[in-house]
């Protein structure tokens, strides 16, 4: 049986790699007792993929990874046994089984949206400058950035891959506690055929604004990952059914 799970990642642990949260999943499903389906072979292995990897330093509401198990109990019974063994700052949010067809996360990821609001500890606040050039930035023909692979370097038009960009205001929850921000919301291209990072968008304003872009003086959230084209996304969870 294939099943999907949603988490979060947020305080201290936006510092744990995407290497480390892969182990640290496959130790708590382990200690949760679940009945994870393993790899043939002379070294088998858990038979679970990621979907887009979390860079480091940022949180999310809306993680995700595929697993295969040999039996199930209910989605409620195995959230509340992989939370039992979680430290602060992952919590599994959502399980829902995916049909025998079903394509893997990471293949179908095409859009993620994320908050960006102001680190506390930053020297330099230019959120208010950020956010008066966002009709600007929407009004241009093209954004060009530069892109750098492990070959290249090179300018590229990311405009059309901006879906969506806004002024908002976002509820953040840390160590136990919420606080409603106020920063910018961006919906992006995501995944295996164009992905665009959110610091590309930051800098791009920060140019417009005539200010320093410092990637330290902001946090960037992720609220949410997307299958499905462009004018009809859905979170990758709605793949699956509840049981």
């Amino acid at each position: 049986m294939k099943l999907r799970i949603k988490y979060e990642k947020t305080g201290v642990l936006r510092f744990i790699g995407h290497l480390d949260v892969m182990r640290y999943f496959q130790k708590a499903i382990r200690r949760a007792k679940l009945d994870v389906a393993y790899s043939k072979g002379f070294s088998p292995h858990q038979i679970i993929s990621f979907a887009a990897p979390m860079p480091l330093g940022m949180t999310s509401s809306g993680e995700y990874f595929d697993g295969e198990f040999v039996s199930v109990t209910t989605a409620q019974d195995m959230i509340k046994k992989l939370n039992d063994t979680m430290a602060d700052g992952i919590k599994v949010l959502d399980i829902t089984m995916l049909p025998d067809n079903a394509k893997n996360s990471m293949s179908v990821v095409s859009a993620s949206d994320y908050f960006i609001y102001t680190n506390e500890e930053c020297e330099n606040d230019y959120m208010e400058r950020l956010i008066s050039k966002i009709d600007t930035l929407k009004q241009l023909e093209h954004v060009e950035v530069l892109k750098k692979t492990k070959s290249k370097e090179e300018m590229s038009d990311i405009k059309p891959y901006i879906y969506e960009i806004k002024e908002m205001h976002y509820t953040i929850t840390e160590n136990m506690q919420s606080e409603n921000k106020r920063g910018i919301y961006m919906l992006l291209a995501s995944g295996s055929r164009m992905n665009i990072k959110p610091e590309s968008v930051i800098g791009a304003l920060a140019k417009l604004a005539d200010v320093e872009y410092d990637a330290y003086d902001y946090r960037i959230h992720r609220v949410e990952t997307y299958m499905g084209e462009r004018n009809c996304l859905e979170p990758l969870s709605r793949a699956g059914e509840p049981f």
